[in-house]
């Protein structure tokens, strides 16, 4: 196709928009390149790394609304790693899995652990999703919030009639900073901090209640092999001296805290929240009055305000324009890889602009009026 050169007035400022690693503020950058860059190649066993993982255990906290009981434990790795975590020490007997894309996909295979009763996967479409279900002897519900393959999302929400000792687990890694909920409505709330809260990979973080930290000891108490680094109760038993088994990805946490900082300063995450919707919002009006767009979720009720997924024309070539736009400095607009669908894939969290979103749908609409 001929290069598009679009205009400078209908560019965004910050043309950022992948789902991870994230748009970071430049403020962050600023932070860090004075006061983080002194924590740089320092032992995270002393007062500054152990500080910065208190303040930001302290400041996840408050932005969870302090859940009575409740803890803030980290470890080394990502979202992928505390998913073996969690099958080595967290999940016991049966499982049910609710997976509606990629990643809730994931979660699932890593609980068919053979030590590991097979779980219970409901699956839903790529697009839609389905709900748990209440079931005698199910030990473990898991789910993500957030698909970000996809762009559905789901509630925060405990069921009904499920036994006393089940525990639930949300996969909030790209919703975590940017949908508010209610933290005792889950056991794990766990994320890895480079989508809503802005930072870069190498942590996970998880939220945790009584009961799941109780589940970790008694697993932990048994005969089960579990290797070291996936151990949860050695996580806990860390995070409770505001440290990590191995050293931990410092810019990250450095990164992350200025994020919890900056949106507890705007007013939290039900500030966030609004954010996120007005920005998403944004997008989905513009795909239900544009003949040649399409949100790929169609229920709005389960649209994710973080991840939007818009399905184009079939006479317009998606990846084309994701790959004009990348040309003009508006990046990672791409679809998920192995979803395969001729679409974009927009991240609208918590960092970033509003004016930059209208100032992208002005792109596109510039794109493909000269592609027409």
């Amino acid at each position: 196709m001929v290069d598009i050169n679009i205009p400078q007035d209908l560019l965004p400022r910050d043309g950022r928009f992948g789902c991870g690693p994230s748009k970071l503020r430049p403020q962050q950058i600023e932070a860090f390149s004075t006061v983080g860059a002194t924590l740089m190649g320092t032992s995270h066993r002393q007062a500054p790394i152990k500080n910065l993982v208190k303040e930001v255990q302290e400041g996840l906290m408050n932005l969870f609304h302090n859940p009575e009981g409740y803890e803030i434990v980290l470890g080394n790795g990502g979202s992928t790693a505390f998913w073996d975590v969690a099958s080595f020490s967290l999940a016991e007997g049966l499982a049910q899995a609710l997976v509606h894309g990629e990643f809730g996909s994931k979660f699932a295979t890593s609980l068919s652990a053979p030590w590991l009763t097979k779980p219970e996967i409901i699956q839903g479409d790529a697009g839609s999703r389905k709900e748990l279900i209440a079931r005698e002897n199910i030990k473990t519900y898991v789910y993500p919030q957030n698909e970000t393959s996809t762009g559905v999302v789901a509630p925060v929400q405990r069921l009904s009639g499920v036994d006393e000792d089940a525990i639930f687990m949300t996969d909030a890694t790209s919703a975590a900073g940017g949908i508010d909920f209610d933290a005792t409505q889950t056991d794990v709330y766990y994320f890895a901090p480079q989508k809503n809260f802005a930072s870069d990979g190498g942590l996970w973080l998880a939220l945790m209640s009584p009961k799941a930290i109780e589940r970790a000891e008694q697993i932990a108490a048994t005969d089960r092999y579990i290797p070291e680094f996936l151990s949860l109760k050695t996580a806990i038993d860390n995070s409770r001296l505001n440290q990590t088994l191995n050293t931990p990805a410092v810019s990250t946490l450095f990164l992350l805290n200025e994020q919890i900082k900056w949106i507890e300063a705007n007013g939290g995450l039900a500030w966030a929240d609004k954010q996120t919707k007005a920005a998403s919002d944004l997008l989905y009006s513009w795909a239900d009055k544009t003949d040649y767009v399409s949100a790929f979720v169609t229920n709005p009720e389960h649209r994710s305000q973080v991840v939007v997924t818009i399905d184009f024309d079939e006479k317009l070539d998606a990846a084309a324009i994701a790959k004009t736009l990348r040309a003009n400095g508006i990046v990672d607009t791409d679809p998920y890889r192995k979803l395969g669908r001729n679409q974009l894939r927009v991240a609208t969290f918590t960092a970033v602009d509003i004016a930059d979103v209208e100032k992208l749908i002005e792109s596109i609409e510039y794109v493909v009026s000269r592609m027409s």
